[in-house]
């Protein structure tokens, strides 16, 4: 699910924060009403409480992801970043480091080793592609484990005891910018930062306890203002950081419930943690890392949700039970307990999928047509047993659903002339999907670039010049995440670049203008690729 915050009033100064940021919080099942009362800014895909997973109910074709035009993590290399100024000894567990701390770390071990199986939630992953050619492979690498030891800023969340901190989305932000530099962190679409704080640490978007919720997290005091269990995102500032923010959660209770993990823990503590955030928010940032830019329920009730959220708190059918606890999961030898995440292909919730050898194709081309209308032909995309439906999001009207038909030609009337991102979805008869996209520009043929760059032939060791947009959607361009395809990355609207060798680099950019693409007209998160040549 999503809270949505205004990204101008993020920049301000985080001593401000408290009396910028106003933000209306609402019920985690009523994914319609976040249409209707949030205002146009920021989303956060953030966890739910227990039970708070929107309604299965059918869409036009299948209640799937749709496909928005922006990026997925070809593969996840995380950091655990564990903030804690009074040190490891501020976690719970025997030990030292504590349990909690060990078993998440075995936890991202575990799922190392595994990587590129089928036994597994995250074999769900790899269906899910981007306009590129990258798919979200099962790929999970453990960066490393840092203790953070950094001072909290002051509070300005509420605190009541037992509570001792609550801190703001942006000083998270800030914290994990400090922690990048500090560490000399890689960025890009294949890094993310998840950062753990101790119990009693919590974090907050709104105290508005007049509207469903306040858009704090489950140990906050008063419990009434508490909405979510973990989120994730990526930072405003220059370079743009993934990370996702998982407070202390283990046996934490809202009116006598337990709000974000069933108490079920085959391994300790640590359970709670990768049961009420960890699983969900690392799925959820490799298919979807801007969220509502990549894969997302674009239409009906379910309208913002990403694969977790589809099937929070759905764990599915025990295969066992280790310790006098039951397991749905087995990685790497060691058994684990958690929800079930979203597949297109068979459309339901599962613990774990073989994908087909075969998938469907996506292509289309683009046509002007009078005025602002433009004409959109998908006829050359296919699937196994031919295609079921095509889904379309324009990103041009705020909040508009995808538009889901079963015939290949359409067209649409923008609102103004000016650059559009554009998605497709393509699903064969049992959902399964395949998506592309492309930035169109109303009155012309074809696709505009995402970005150009000067000399169109460079050498080995001369300067390159990248001009990316400067707005999409209707919106400024606010932040620009580039790679060069030497493994190396940029920022900012026009950076320069040389390559050491001759060869054939791959060149992407995302230009992120706004909510995204799933909650259309208030910008979006496009990737571009273009070749560059290097003699």
């Amino acid at each position: 699910m999503h809270l949505r915050i205004d990204r101008s009033r993020m920049l301000l100064a985080s001593a401000a924060f408290a009396a910028a940021i106003m933000v209306s919080a609402i019920a985690a099942s009523s994914a319609s009403a976040i249409l209707q009362r949030l205002p146009d800014g920021q989303i956060v895909s953030y966890q739910p409480l227990r039970g708070k997973a929107p309604a299965v109910r059918f869409d036009t074709m299948f209640n799937n992801m749709d496909y928005n035009g922006g990026p997925i993590m070809p593969s996840n290399t995380v950091h655990l970043v564990f903030w804690s100024p009074k040190g490891y000894g501020a976690y719970p567990g025997a030990g030292s480091p504590p349990q909690y701390v060990r078993g998440i770390e075995q936890y991202f071990k575990d799922l190392q080793r595994d990587s590129g199986g089928d036994r597994n939630v995250n074999s769900v992953d790899p269906q899910y592609n981007d306009l590129t050619g990258a798919f979200a492979r099962y790929s999970i690498r453990l960066g490393g484990v840092i203790l953070d030891r950094n001072p909290y800023p002051a509070s300005q969340c509420p605190v009541h005891a037992p509570v001792t901190n609550c801190l703001t989305d942006a000083q998270f932000q800030a914290e994990v910018e400090h922690v990048a530099a500090v560490h000399h962190l890689k960025n890009g679409l294949s890094t993310e930062m998840f950062v753990l704080t101790p119990p009693h640490v919590e974090s907050c978007f709104s105290t508005q306890a007049s509207l469903h919720f306040g858009g704090c997290s489950v140990g906050i005091i008063p419990s009434k203002l508490a909405a979510y269990c973990a989120y994730h995102q990526e930072t405003l500032a220059s370079p743009m950081w993934f990370y996702a923010n998982d407070p202390f959660e283990t046996g934490v209770k809202i009116n006598g419930k337990l709000a974000c993990e069933d108490g079920h823990h085959p391994n300790g503590v640590s359970d709670g943690a990768i049961q009420g955030g960890l699983s969900h928010e690392l799925n959820e940032s490799v298919t979807d890392p801007i969220p509502n830019d990549a894969w997302t329920n674009g239409v009906g009730v379910n309208h913002g949700s990403e694969i977790g959220d589809q099937c929070n708190s759905r764990m599915g059918a025990p295969i066992g039970t280790h310790n006098g606890q039951p397991y749905n999961q087995v990685i790497n030898g060691h058994f684990y307990w958690y929800q079930e995440e979203w597949s297109n292909n068979t459309n339901q919730c599962v613990q774990r999928i073989t994908l087909p050898a075969t998938l469907p194709t996506a292509t289309f081309t683009v046509r002007a047509g009078g005025g602002l209308g433009m004409s959109f032909n998908a006829t050359g995309s296919t699937a196994p047993g031919g295609v079921a439906a095509y889904s379309w999001q324009w990103n041009a009207v705020t909040n508009a659903p995808t538009v889901e038909t079963a015939k290949p030609t359409i067209s649409n009337k923008f609102p103004a002339a000016g650059l559009y991102s554009i998605g497709l979805a393509v699903f064969g008869p049992n959902g399964q999907s395949i998506g592309t996209g492309g930035i169109i520009r109303i009155g012309h043929n074809g696709f505009a670039p995402g970005f150009r760059f000067s000399p169109s032939r460079p050498t080995a060791g001369q300067l390159v010049k990248f001009d990316g947009r400067t707005t999409v959607s209707r919106h400024p361009v606010t932040n620009y995440l580039w790679e060069f395809g030497d493994g190396t990355t940029g920022s900012g609207e026009s950076p320069t670049h040389r390559y050491a060798r001759p060869g054939t680099y791959k060149v992407k950019v995302v230009q992120f203008s706004g909510v995204g693409s799933a909650f259309p007209g208030s910008g979006a998160a496009p990737i571009s690729v273009e070749t560059v040549t290097v003699k």
